[in-house]
């Protein structure tokens, strides 16, 4: 930032010099008295020409001329003792036209005038345009200069997040390289932090398989020992809560691998309603809530296939969770995004939750029942292929009384 401030400042400065030059060079002071050569020189031609009468005859012709009393011609002492002095006084009308008294005798006064003032003739274009390439063009190329690095910061604070590198301008150039030197450290860190984190998730949920998988052999041996019919119903409970570990590794892993970096998409164009129907079908054999679609005839979008039929599984499949009755899925086309509407009967979402609903393992359900639990990931991994297709997500309250959520695809 010194660099900056120091470009900036010299900038200011030496454009001062250079403008005042070019201002008093183009623009003098024009009083109306310095546009005439109106000296002591000229005063006394005037004073020596009226002495006689061809002189006189001489001044009337080019400049025009009369005799009048000096008496009539009232003027302060000051100027009384300038005609005195030197025999002649030059004023000035008001239309700023300048007459000269020249003394012919005690008596008498020649009036000489009034003879107008001309301003030096020059363009008035030329000032403005060489002011325009003294200062415009300097300060539009370091405006440029500046708009440049601000352009690669912003950028830079993008993708600072460590999923991708960036990349400013170069060391020597950049106004700001104290700040992308920081940028470079931060990113590294948080580069290194996300590793660790994904390594470690993907790391613990690879080791729950083991001992899951020995558990679920020694509940099998112990089921074929035991007689008692109490003790069945502590195997069948152990045996439920090695499925739900068996869930929860593999949600992690999903979004662990989802979560490292974004994948090679397959872009192409898909009938988004052929996409629903056939997850609408899929659900529907193993839920009592009856799904209600309001869906156009056929609408074709540009994404991959394979992500958007899971994030609208995971929205209907998260409905149906807390759906009492029916969820109605809706497709909403817009002038610039397709909107996916995914609401259910259920008891709906605080407002003040909203903002938290799709970030990892929220769990709005305290309760913790095994029915509408869940792991809080199913909603994180939806916001996540949703931001991979550059849209986004939204939760308000449904006309059913229960939740509404809103994904907003962009055309």
């Amino acid at each position: 930032m010194g660099k900056l401030f120091a470009s900036l400042y010299l900038y200011i400065i030496v454009s001062l010099f250079l403008v005042s030059g070019v201002i008093e060079q183009l623009w003098p002071y024009e009083d109306s008295q310095q546009q005439l050569s109106l000296d002591d020189e000229f005063g006394q031609s005037l004073w020596l020409l009226a002495q006689t009468e061809q002189g006189v005859a001489h001044i009337s012709a080019n400049f025009g001329s009369n005799i009048v009393p000096k008496q009539d011609l009232v003027l302060p002492e000051v100027q009384q003792q300038t005609l005195q002095n030197k025999q002649y006084i030059y004023l000035f009308d008001q239309q700023q036209r300048a007459i000269w008294y020249v003394a012919l005798d005690s008596e008498r006064l020649l009036q000489i005038g009034p003879i107008d003032v001309s301003a030096p003739a020059f363009s008035s274009v030329w000032p403005y345009l060489l002011l325009l390439c003294v200062v415009g063009i300097p300060v539009g190329l370091w405006s440029f200069l500046l708009w440049r690095d601000f352009s690669k910061l912003r950028q830079a604070c993008e993708a600072v997040d460590g999923s991708q590198d960036f990349e400013l301008s170069e060391s020597s150039k950049s106004f700001f390289l104290p700040i992308t030197d920081t940028l470079s450290a931060m990113q590294l860190r948080i580069q290194h932090l996300l590793n660790a984190h994904q390594e470690l998730t993907s790391s613990v949920s690879h080791e729950f398989r083991t001992p899951l998988a020995r558990l679920k052999f020694a509940l099998a041996m112990l089921e074929e020992r035991i007689t008692d019919e109490k003790s069945f119903d502590y195997i069948d409970t152990m045996q439920l809560d090695i499925i739900e570990l068996e869930s929860l590794v593999k949600e992690m892993l999903d979004y662990a691998r989802l979560d490292s970096q974004q994948p090679n998409m397959t872009l192409q164009q898909y009938d988004l309603v052929q996409l629903v129907q056939s997850v609408i079908t899929k659900l529907n054999f193993a839920t009592e809530v009856k799904l209600v679609t309001n869906l156009p005839q056929h609408y074709v979008y540009v994404c991959d296939s394979h992500f958007i039929a899971r994030c609208i599984q995971n929205l209907i499949g998260n409905a149906l969770k807390y759906a009492q009755h029916q969820v109605k899925v809706s497709l909403v086309d817009e002038p610039q995004s397709i909107l996916l509407i995914v609401e259910d009967d259920g008891p709906g979402i605080e407002q003040s939750q909203w903002e938290t609903v799709f970030k990892p393992f929220a769990r709005l359900d305290k309760s913790r029942d095994k029915k509408t639990g869940g792991f809080g990931l199913g909603l994180a991994i939806v916001a996540k292929i949703v931001s991979w297709h550059q849209g986004s997500c939204e939760v308000s309250n449904s006309s059913f009384g229960g939740a509404k959520l809103t994904v907003r695809l962009n055309k």
